[in-house]
């Protein structure tokens, strides 16, 4: 497959990011099933564990405002249970034509973290929706498509980058892509767990997008045909590659964002941070600046890093 590069009006990345804060955060044996950067942290009550993670949660939303970034937070409710809320961006997409698109997840206890009401919120905050684009119908037929955590979307270009796994089902890629003019680069992405290579449940896993290059980890994909594919679609959109590895990307080093706010900034955690070299680091930072934050106990339990904390609103704006 070869793309190239066109010129849209479409914007990269936004200065508005929806996020939820966490009020009973913890470890979801339900995504557990095929998410294996999960972990148990044994040693912490349940109690304990929200504590962190809501800490984590204030300093990463701290430093994201502190640089210009607009962050629309709304609070996780108690019931119903929804251990992963702190990831919308599995459940929803904001799009500059003022679409909204609502997603089929997995994990029948994240289903529940689709609130009409925070839509309801962003439309009283200034955002104009025009319509709503329900994906979710799919759970019925037991298939899913996550969000921004199964789609990379190169917005500029209008190409949507989907690793396939039983979080990312390729004929509702392809349903989206039509329904928002994307053109569909598709491909399984591995990881080893137990000795064995298993298919990435999140293609934000293991690659990241920006305005003029993209971090991605091309040792995931284990068919050359898939990955020559995947680096072509890259060059003929006129993206400059910066690779990571196995070990980078198993410390949450893919799983970035770029956003706009006092300038562009691409945004990780700083266990990605910690993981880069010195090259990558120098890279990265001749495009923009680079912000991290400790999100180590949301990491740890939730098996999801920055890029899945933050869903990007892009809806027209009524400053």
């Amino acid at each position: 497959m070869f793309y190239n590069a066109i010129k849209t009006n479409m914007k990269q990345l936004t200065s508005h990011i929806l996020m939820i804060e966490p009020v009973a955060f913890r470890y979801n044996e339900e995504t557990a099933k095929n998410n294996y950067y999960q972990k148990h942290l044994e040693t912490f009550s349940a109690e304990e564990v929200q504590m962190k993670a809501l800490k984590e949660f204030n300093g990463f939303v701290a430093k994201l405002e502190q640089n210009g970034v607009h962050v629309h937070v709304v609070q996780d409710t108690i019931s119903p249970d929804t251990p992963d809320s702190i990831f919308p961006n599995n459940w929803v997409s904001f799009h500059q034509d003022g679409r909204v698109a609502l997603y089929p997840m997995c994990a029948e206890n994240r289903r529940d973290e689709r609130r009409p009401d925070i839509l309801d919120r962003l439309q009283k905050r200034g955002f104009n929706i025009s319509s709503i684009v329900d994906f979710s119908v799919y759970e019925a037929e037991d298939l899913y498509l996550e969000g921004t955590g199964s789609m990379i979307l190169d917005r500029q270009n209008k190409i949507c980058y989907a690793a396939l796994s039983i979080r990312t089902d390729e004929d509702i890629a392809k349903q989206f892509c039509n329904e928002f003019d994307y053109k569909l680069v598709a491909f399984t992405a591995n990881q080893t767990h137990n000795g064995e290579r298993l298919p990435i449940y999140h293609t934000n896993v293991m690659m990241c997008v920006a305005d003029k290059y993209v971090v991605v980890c091309l040792d995931t994909i284990d068919d050359k045909k898939e990955r020559e594919a995947l680096e072509n679609a890259i060059e003929n959109s006129g993206k400059e590659i910066i690779e990571i590895t196995e070990e980078q990307k198993g410390r949450f080093a893919g799983n970035m964002l770029q956003v706009q706010g006092n300038e562009a900034y691409l945004v990780m955690s700083s266990s990605a941070y910690n993981s880069l070299n010195k090259i990558q680091i120098e890279k990265i930072q001749s495009f923009n600046p680079i912000l991290h934050s400790d999100i180590n106990t949301i990491e740890a339990c939730g098996g999801g890093s920055a890029r899945c904390m933050m869903a990007e609103i892009f809806l027209p704006y009524n400053s």
